[in-house]
């Protein structure tokens, strides 16, 4: 079998080459040059298909075969832009002398976490049971039951420092399996009792919004005053808590969530988490200060940072944050969406096997793109020095703001902004000869669903009209390309295949995306096709015997238990986002079944929130939304005129926490000496309605006075 670490290929060639071997010429092991999972249409599982261990694909076979002959299970989760899943197939599932322990005394299973995010989960959980801790890869070892009894993350192939190295921890596994197999399999039973428990949520009142100042405190205490963010390295950036920091400032007028909010993102913005030249945002920063990245780019990062940026800009005013969300959706557009029109999920982070190679700079490389004038100033601007900030090169970011720059270096902002913006596109066109990372061109309808919201919700901000047809192109893409036949979504697309089930997740985001869309145009079609998807979503998760939503569907199966998540991670869970979407269904078609499902999830979860408020913001956004005043703003006669489209984007340049969007199913009203308006505007506040008006200025004079 070959190696995946020849330096002449690229990560995208060899991915290219395996998802095109003639399968149906191979033996179901895959033969001499392949493992089974050269069968599959994931690239994550693509990557491991020719090593030499004998991976199977989840499914009944291997764990008949694990059954049969009595050998354990080798789990291993991972996806395809992680770097330490790199690292540990280069270091051990490439090795022969590993393979050789693997394939004879385990039967070894590869899973996509981005593909089957349910098994990651239920064994993620496991792990944090069993260690105090997770991350990927992930490594689990079960019976042919698929009961858990070990777990790990990375492990080298001999021991490190206060790590052991994975053949000795093999060895060992085996010996219990053979030797002491009650102890395992109690082991197992204690095991499945916590990941019960782990499974329900914990309920509580809604009536107590006292659980959204405890979650801003909290909030303050995590912020590191010196860096921006919350918590110590490594700092994810958490848009989400962002953008409820937002709603509370909206509330409460606490400035310190505006400001905490403000730094935080300008910080991000010249920091080395974000890429100076191609845009975009990296998955995290390894240090505090925001300067080197874990390289990864993900989609889900990129939309929720888009909503973010944008939900700072409705409040502020200040076009820094509109344009940093522009400059994301440049990059997602460029870099990230498929000529199908779905949207691909990630970049990896590593480069012929260097982490971060593709991305950074020497002092030389700077001066051989540009002239000594131009080398110069970006030198200065970006810190880029002869011994370099990351491994003898350089990650460039922005020591102080462009504006104190311009004023230090005596060089007018506005052309020094022409010249830069000149001087990067150099930039970026050399760098795109270089080697590229693997680009995962798997397509998820969740990740997807929240691409959709958030240049559903840049054409709203800003009226450009190339993000509403890339958001209505994407949902083309989910629509056509993600539903089996009898109409259930599906989880994942590659290459012309779609597969697996749709989870809550799938069906949460993509509500999100038509409810935004909705919004941004008032188009009736998204708004019964984001009703229409809420009713299915509830068909497939909900619980018949208490509110929350399990998720994976009552189709599902593989599951030790079927879990109703409402830990917000990275991104939100698909019970706060379906919360949200059915809460603001409920107001915008005036259904009661839609709110008290909403209610009812936010009711099974908020007593967990109120122990732990951080891991549920996306929640408590919900929350605020359920029970802030409601601005009803609802449009009659034509909503496709110049008028309409530009008194909808005067709506959508302010942040309105209880907005409500509304269009009237009849005529225009006749007004007084108006009695040619094509388009009339309603606004609803305070318990009383105004006067109905039929230009911007009119509409914008209301809305100031209510703001």
């Amino acid at each position: 079998m070959t190696s995946n670490s020849d330096k002449n290929i690229t990560a995208n060639d060899r991915m290219y080459r395996l998802a095109n071997v003639d399968t149906a010429s191979l033996p179901e092991d895959g033969g001499p040059d392949f493992n089974r999972l050269i069968f599959s249409q994931s690239p994550y599982l693509l990557q491991h298909a020719e090593n030499p261990v004998d991976w199977y694909p989840w499914g009944d076979e291997a764990f008949t075969k694990a059954k049969t002959e009595d050998k354990p299970v080798f789990l291993s989760i991972g996806y395809a832009t992680c770097h330490w899943c790199h690292v540990m197939e280069r270091e051990s599932f490439e090795d022969e002398e590993v393979a050789a322990v693997l394939n004879e005394k385990y039967i070894c299973i590869k899973v996509d976490r981005e593909e089957r995010p349910d098994i990651d989960d239920q064994y993620m959980t496991v792990a944090q049971l069993l260690t105090g801790g997770g991350g990927w890869p992930l490594t689990i070892v079960m019976t042919a039951d698929k009961l858990p009894f070990f777990a790990a993350t990375y492990l080298p192939k001999t021991s490190k420092i206060q790590m052991p190295g994975i053949i000795e921890v093999l060895d060992k596994i085996d010996g219990l399996w053979k030797n002491n197999r009650d102890a395992v399999l109690e082991n197992c039973s204690q095991v499945i009792e916590g990941l019960k428990k782990a499974a329900e949520p914990h309920a509580g009142i809604l009536e107590n919004e006292a659980v959204l100042s405890k979650a801003f405190q909290v909030l303050i205490s995590a912020y590191d005053n010196e860096s921006s963010g919350f918590g110590v390295a490594p700092k994810f950036p958490l848009p989400h808590y962002l953008s409820f920091l937002i709603r509370f400032w909206k509330k409460s007028r606490a400035v310190n969530a505006l400001w905490m909010t403000e730094d935080t993102l300008k910080m991000i913005r010249r920091g080395g988490i974000f890429d100076q030249v191609g845009f975009g945002i990296h998955r995290y920063s390894v240090d505090k200060h925001w300067l080197v990245p874990h390289f990864e780019k993900m989609l889900y990062d990129q939309a929720m940072m888009v909503h973010a940026c944008l939900d700072v800009f409705q409040a502020t005013g200040d076009s820094h944050y509109r344009t940093t969300a522009e400059e994301i959706a440049t990059f997602v557009l460029k870099e990230m969406r498929s000529p199908e029109g779905g949207f691909y999920s990630a970049w990896d982070a590593d480069t012929n096997g260097v982490e971060g190679e593709y991305y950074t700079w020497t002092r030389q490389e700077i001066f051989s793109a540009l002239d000594g004038d131009a080398a110069g100033v970006i030198c200065r601007l970006f810190d880029i020095s002869e011994q370099g900030n990351f491994e003898g090169r350089n990650i460039l970011h922005l020591p102080v703001p462009v504006q104190e720059f311009a004023d230090k270096e005596g060089i007018p902002l506005e052309i020094l902004r022409e010249n830069l913006e000149k001087w990067r596109i150099t930039l970026e066109t050399v760098r795109l000869e270089r080697n590229r990372p693997l680009r995962d061109e798997k397509i998820l309808s969740a990740w997807n669903g929240l691409m959709i919201s958030a240049l559903a919700k840049c054409f709203a901000v800003t009226g450009e009209i190339r993000y509403r047809e890339a958001a209505e192109s994407a949902l083309r893409f989910v629509t056509t390309q993600l539903r089996n036949p009898e109409g259930r979504l599906l989880r994942s697309w590659y290459r012309g295949n779609a597969s697996i089930p749709g989870f809550l997740e799938d069906y949460a985001f993509l509500g999100w995306g038509l409810i935004q869309l909705y919004e941004a145009t008032l188009e009736r079609e998204y708004l019964a096709a984001a009703r229409k998807n809420c009713k299915e979503l509830l068909k497939l998760f909900a619980d018949d015997e208490q509110y929350g939503l399990f998720d994976s569907g009552s189709d599902s199966k593989d599951l030790l238990i079927r879990k109703k998540g409402g830990h917000d991670g990275v991104i939100p869970s698909g019970n706060a986002v379906a919360a949200m979407n059915l809460i603001k269904l409920s107001k915008i078609a005036d259904d009661s079944r839609f709110l008290e499902e909403g209610k009812g999830i936010l009711r099974s979860f908020i007593g967990g929130i109120e122990e732990n408020p951080i891991t549920g913001l996306h929640f408590l956004s919900a929350l605020d939304y359920l029970s802030c005043p409601e601005t009803e703003v609802t449009f009659s006669g034509r909503i496709d005129s110049v008028e309409a489209r530009e008194m909808l984007l005067s709506v959508h340049k302010r942040f309105i926490p209880g907005l409500v969007l509304r269009v009237s199913e009849g005529d225009a009203p006749v007004l007084p000496k108006r009695d040619k308006a094509e388009t009339v505007v309603q606004v609803c506040a305070s318990g009383s309605c105004r006067l109905p008006v039929t230009d911007t200025a009119e509409l914008e004079r209301l809305l100031d006075e209510i703001a």
